[in-house]
């Protein structure tokens, strides 16, 4: 697994052995920071489900001013925090912050909204679409932000307060942009 694009672009990270955690494919990751290539400068990130911190580390390699890493895993966050260090960026310090908490708990405690909410939770739960209401009803996303699902299938059904834009396929992943109503 390695950084795409940006000023940390193809710097390897460090990433889990074995099959239980799906990182996003270097296809699919391409295709997606393409499309926020314009939301991304300066961008206020939470990578909520955020295993190894790929995704938020791609942020902040293309121009994100502040990540929150959020994961109930302990490990994952160990593997974040050594990629953060691989990347020599400080972990707690002003562009990456890191959250142990259950994804419920995580979005009831931010403070502040968000220019982009990554979403990829383990597939076989519908963590996303009840994460999805909580950023509806908290407020979570800025004026213009955008929150990106990504899940094994198309999403089907609505979310108060948020419209679905976009929907893209990726092999089996599909990536869904939710923004403010």
């Amino acid at each position: 697994m390695r950084i795409i694009g940006g000023k940390y672009r193809s710097r390897v990270l460090a990433e889990f052995a074995g099959q239980d955690v799906r990182p996003t494919s270097d296809r699919a990751k391409e295709s997606l920071f393409n499309i926020l290539s314009l939301k991304m400068y300066g961008a206020r990130v939470l990578d909520l489900f955020c295993g190894s911190g790929a995704l938020g580390l791609e942020s902040l390699s293309r121009g994100a001013k502040e990540v929150v890493f959020n994961d109930f895993s302990k490990d994952s966050l160990a593997i974040v925090k050594k990629n953060l260090a691989t990347l020599k960026i400080a972990a707690g310090g002003d562009e990456a912050k890191i959250s142990n908490a259950d994804y419920l708990v995580c979005l009831e405690s931010v403070r502040g909204q968000f220019d982009i909410i990554f979403l990829d939770p383990p597939y076989r739960f519908d963590y996303g679409e009840k994460a999805l209401e909580k950023i509806a009803q908290k407020g979570l996303l800025s004026e213009n932000g955008v929150a990106v699902y990504e899940r094994d299938r198309p999403f089907a059904g609505e979310i108060d307060g948020l419209e679905q834009y976009d929907e893209r396929k990726y092999g089996k992943t599909y990536i869904t942009f939710f923004r403010k109503k």
